[in-house]
């Protein structure tokens, strides 16, 4: 028997023996290979998840990876024993914003997998085969459960469109701002800087393709075409936009905590900025991810410090909102 954290409430956890569930019309039954813990499933413990995004009692899990166990009626057979990743926003399919394909838009309300519905901290996990991203056969599955974060910087990276010899730069180097190093690396730019709060990410950055490495509080540069923003501190937007030329495209991911420095309106209209902002990931930039994953081009497995059995849930927890620069990302392996 398999077992499955529930987290009751805020602060309050427990072990589970877990059951799975059988799929349903259009469902997969995953078994989960590996689970990834982060800042999110963090505020859904301590409770500071904002309302209407988490939905207790609740297992969590919305980063993962696994292999097809079984399916429902109306799933093809063939995907039985296939390795898979998913996506996590259980979007309606049928308003407008679904219908033009973006999905982290749809109007019925929010859903989502570890949030809102059972995740994947425990033995299995059952939903809409749709969802459903096919990896290699030969792909590694502890590697894999790092492409939720991926897929969210890949949809960053598209909506960026930096072309190749454009120069370009990545704002934060956590699990998001590596990702962006290797998708802004695979488009061939002349010029990537990422700058960081410390030096501790530099030599990763390096490995990952970045040509320079710059703190924020050293001298940057004012003429790049396109930067991609993943820190979510309070001051990250306005480093970020002072890095373009006029013109330049900016992409925001990170959420900032209330009461950030905002962006200058007189500088984004005087200076003709580009800005998009990123939260999750659409259909597509799930597929661009899993191509790219499988054609070699990203690297997940140096972010992964830590693996720990279920058991280890509270420590994962404490481990991720340490600070600590020598914690990467955490992996629960059910």
């Amino acid at each position: 028997m398999s077992s499955q954290v529930v987290v009751e409430g805020p602060g309050a956890h427990r072990l589970t023996e877990h059951t799975p569930r059988d799929p349903g019309p259009g469902e997969a039954l995953v078994a989960v290979h590996a689970v990834g813990i982060c800042g999110s499933d963090r505020e859904v413990y301590q409770g500071n998840r904002p309302e209407g995004y988490v939905r207790y009692p609740l297992t969590p899990g919305h980063e993962w990876s696994g292999t097809v166990a079984k399916v429902g009626p109306a799933v093809p057979a063939d995907l039985v024993g296939r390795k898979v990743v998913g996506e996590g926003f259980r979007n309606c399919q049928v308003c407008d914003r679904c219908h033009a394909g973006e999905t982290t838009l749809c109007t019925a309300g929010y859903e989502e997998t570890g949030f809102t519905q059972p995740g994947a901290m425990a033995g299995t996990l059952t939903l809409p085969a749709r969802l459903l991203h096919v990896l290699p056969d030969d792909a590694d599955l502890t590697a894999a459960a790092l492409l939720e974060p991926a897929a969210c910087v890949a949809a960053a990276a598209l909506k960026g469109r930096a072309r190749p010899g454009e120069r370009v730069a990545v704002v934060g180097t956590g699990t998001l701002g590596m990702f962006a190093v290797q998708f802004l690396k695979a488009a061939s730019p002349g010029e990537l800087l990422v700058v960081g709060t410390g030096r501790d990410r530099e030599a990763l950055s390096r490995q990952y393709g970045a040509s320079d490495f710059r703190t924020k509080d050293q001298e940057l540069p004012d003429d790049f075409d396109v930067v991609i923003e993943t820190a979510g501190s309070a001051t990250a937007a306005r480093t970020a936009a002072a890095l373009l030329r006029r013109g330049g495209r900016l992409v925001l991911t990170g959420i900032p905590a209330p009461g950030a420095d905002g962006l200058d309106p007189t500088g984004l209209v005087v200076r003709q900025l580009e800005v998009h902002t990123v939260f999750g990931a659409p259909p597509d930039a799930w597929a661009h991810t899993v191509r790219v994953f499988g054609a070699g081009l990203l690297d997940p497995l140096p972010l992964v410090t830590h693996e720990l059995p279920l058991t280890g849930f509270p420590q994962a927890i404490e481990l991720v909102g340490a600070g600590d620069p020598k914690v990467g990302k955490v992996l629960l392996r059910p």
